[in-house]
């Protein structure tokens, strides 16, 4: 009788089943060079607490070993490996160390769910079935979004998120920072960013409504902020799992958390507060002198806290009226010889393209820096619907695919009524399972400008951990598939057999997914309703 493939996620490029197992025991040792000794102890740290086995990391293993090697000349890419497992031993080599971190997750997968666990399990046979497996992701850019301006989420869990996202072979983390809601990231040069910024009054609950008198509130203060050590430990704890930490400040609109700390920076003479509601509304940077100089200086701290060569800058749902009716505004507008403040915006965009060009940084941001023409370096990250992605490719301008449908996870994952609240509908797994990153409408040529795609999650109605959770697992796991494995490989019958045990994996680590025997807990979040169109 035939045994049922390996249930790999996502699945890999070439797998080549070959006959006998490899075991592990106590004669087992990990063999590496030294410059691969950091890796070693990483695979020892994935192993050693469920098997109970000393697993030695040595540069000379003669027998049961699993080797870790760098070859140069092997023609997997940048981030692929090739795994050769036999009877007496695993050969995991790649061209880079990022492919050997690719490979190790291979290993653990492979392994019997019990092995991540915390301790130690007995009575299990740790056994890995032979095979080659030469394997390779299909795009560069396969990411994660994460908002936390609407609801603080603390450093253990994005940690723990940065686990999983190594664990599904995504390799960017979109940190969302900065939001009308809150912002979330020390400026050491701009102290009241987080001493006032951090921290709103209440948080708008659901149902959903345009309506201000029908607005329901959680009646609790709600705020948090990451320190820049704390910053810099999740970048590099990113680093040596594989990926890239790609942090959003938002200008020139979402401002409202940063001119209610330094009104200065505004429109109006009114102040402003810490927006407590979700929705687009006044509250966005003005064009004069002094904002540059301040988000000059936020970005330069920045830079130095995110080694990533992509800073995303936003550029979404900017309210424009604020503009037109400020004298400063239109007196710049006047001076450039700007024709309407969609160029305006446009100019306000290519400041910092150059800006960020001159120090070997790409900017990259929402499809709205369309509008009144892009800036010459700029990525664009099409959200509201593809076409913004196909005219920014035809233009020639790299693009992140990551439109609503059906990459927002912020979307409910059905249309039943138990399930917490959503925003704009929703997007089933198999919904995102299928969607396909390449528009039929760019050539073969064209296509290329298509870097990957991402998940967004969204958090107005996600308070904590567990709600980000329930709404990232497992539609996350399938878009890992999306980006990573072979068009033509893919099979939506096959995903889901893998996933059973995959599942299994995601329980063990105490993810609550959706469908880990829990129901939408809606007490905190004012009930569900009927999801609408954001504000």
């Amino acid at each position: 009788m035939a045994t049922e493939p390996p249930a790999l996620v996502p699945l890999p490029a070439k797998l080549t089943p070959r006959d006998g197992t490899f075991a592990l025991t106590p004669l087992t040792r990990i063999q590496s060079s030294p410059a691969l000794h950091g890796l070693a102890e990483l695979l020892r740290s994935y192993l050693r607490p469920a098997t109970g086995l000393p697993l030695s990391v040595v540069e000379q293993a003669p027998h049961s070993r699993i080797a870790l090697a760098i070859d140069p000349r092997l023609a997997v890419g940048d981030e692929g490996y090739r795994l050769t497992v036999a009877p007496d031993e695993i050969v995991l080599r790649a061209a880079r160390d990022v492919g050997v971190i690719h490979g190790l997750q291979t290993i653990r997968q492979l392994l019997p769910t019990a092995v991540f666990r915390r301790a130690f399990v007995g009575d299990i046979a740790w056994t890995i079935p032979c095979l080659d497996i030469e394997d390779r992701p299909r795009f560069p850019w396969r990411g994660s979004h994460l908002d936390v301006g609407r609801h603080f989420m603390p450093k253990e869990f994005v940690l723990k998120h940065l686990d999983l996202l190594a664990l599904h072979k995504l390799n960017v983390f979109h940190w969302h920072l900065t939001e009308d809601q809150g912002w979330r990231i020390e400026i050491k040069r701009y102290p009241k960013l987080t001493e006032v910024g951090a921290w709103r009054k209440d948080s708008m609950i659901a149902p959903r409504t345009r309506d201000p008198q029908q607005r329901k509130f959680s009646g609790k203060p709600h705020g948090g902020f990451y320190t820049q050590d704390d910053v810099r430990e999740v970048v590099r704890y990113a680093m040596d799992r594989g990926i890239t930490v790609v942090p959003e400040i938002e200008l020139p609109g979402h401002a409202r958390a940063a001119i209610a700390a330094y009104p200065e920076l505004g429109n109006s003479d009114v102040p402003l507060e810490v927006a407590t509601w979700w929705g687009v509304f006044d509250g966005i940077f003005g064009v004069h002198d002094r904002v540059f100089e301040f988000l000059e200086g936020v970005l330069e701290e920045v830079l130095d806290l995110f080694p990533s060569t992509y800073i995303h800058i936003g550029g979404d749902e900017v309210p424009k009226q604020e503009w037109r009716d400020n004298p400063r505004a239109q007196e710049r507008m006047k001076t450039l010889g700007l024709a309407n403040e969609d160029e305006l915006q446009s100019w306000f965009i290519r400041h910092f393209d150059d800006w960020l060009s001159k120090r070997g940084r790409r900017l990259v941001g929402w499809d709205e820096i369309l509008e009144g023409g892009l800036a010459p370096g700029a990525t664009v990250m099409s959200w509201r619907g593809e076409e913004g992605g196909i005219a920014a490719a035809k233009a020639g301008h790299d693009v992140v695919m990551a439109p609503q449908k059906p990459t927002y996870l912020d979307h409910s994952p059905s249309e039943l009524p138990t399930e917490p609240p959503g925003i704009g509908g929703h997007n089933s797994l198999e919904d995102v399972y299928q969607y396909e990153p390449i528009p039929r409408a760019l050539s073969s040529e064209e296509s290329k400008h298509v870097l990957g795609s991402q998940a967004q999650i969204w958090t107005e109605y996600m308070p904590d951990p567990k709600r980000v959770e329930y709404m990232a697992w497992p539609r996350l796991a399938a878009l890992s598939e999306v980006v990573w494995s072979p068009k033509d490989a893919r099979s939506w019958d096959d995903f889901a057999r893998r996933l059973r045990t995959h599942l299994e994996r995601l329980e063990v680590l105490d993810v609550n997914f959706r469908g880990r025997g829990n129901t939408a807990p809606l007490s905190d979040q004012g009930g569900a309703a009927p999801a609408q169109s954001p504000e």
